[in-house]
């Protein structure tokens, strides 16, 4: 009995760990950019009042922190999608491999936040337990809907198309053709289950409700 309470705070504490790390470390970084970039204010105004600009000496220029840091953001994507903003990603994330304690946050942020960016959960309708890779083992999987053309003629008219993410990385992974039959729906929302596949079966949602095998999805 203590075992197991042990074993649910330590899975509540890795559960608010994974979730809240990446909030975190975007809240930390976005306030120090917008404080630090704020605190550029006296420079851009004297910049506006030379040219001409009537505002009196002092003048603050609000949200000046906010607009400089999504700038920044918007071209560091504009430059990261050409060949040489790459080699300099490459560069610096080769730097940060060699750091011990940075290393992991780094890495595990990049991949969450990335896995979550790359996945369109408009194409998935629910998710399922299939048996996968062999009888007796489940797997999580998203159903994106039933097959079509030379396929549904060859599995069947009611087969549904089931994609099985890959953990952590659920934007690769394996497609199955399965009978109606063959999943279990779960009562989890499709943010959830991906929540479910990044973290490796850390963020569980236990109140989920299985419901019973054979059940029309």
């Amino acid at each position: 009995m203590i075992k197991k309470f042990k074993r649910r705070l330590r899975n509540i504490f890795l559960t608010g760990f994974v979730v809240t790390l990446p909030i975190a470390l975007t809240i930390f970084i976005l306030n120090f950019l917008f404080k630090s970039l704020d605190s550029l204010s006296p420079i851009f105004t004297n910049w506006l009042i030379f040219f001409g600009a009537p505002l009196p000496e002092g003048y603050r220029i609000p949200f000046l922190g906010m607009i400089i840091t999504f700038s920044i953001v918007f071209f560091i994507g504009a430059l990261t999608n050409n060949i040489f903003g790459k080699k300099i990603l490459q560069f610096w994330e080769n730097i940060v491999e060699r750091i011990p304690f940075v290393r992991p946050i780094y890495k595990g942020t990049k991949q969450v936040v990335s896995s979550f960016a790359a996945i369109d959960i408009k194409a998935f309708t629910k998710v399922v337990l299939i048996e996968f890779p062999r009888k007796g083992a489940y797997a999580i999987g998203f159903v994106t809907g039933k097959t079509s053309g030379e396929l549904q003629r060859l599995t069947g008219e009611n087969h549904l198309k089931v994609f099985i993410p890959t953990t952590p990385n659920p934007t690769s992974g394996f497609i199955v053709f399965a009978d109606p039959s063959e999943v279990i729906e779960l009562n989890i929302t499709i943010e959830d289950g991906i929540k479910y596949a990044v973290s490796g079966g850390i963020v569980n949602p236990e109140e989920a409700e299985i419901l019973i095998s054979g059940s029309s999805v």
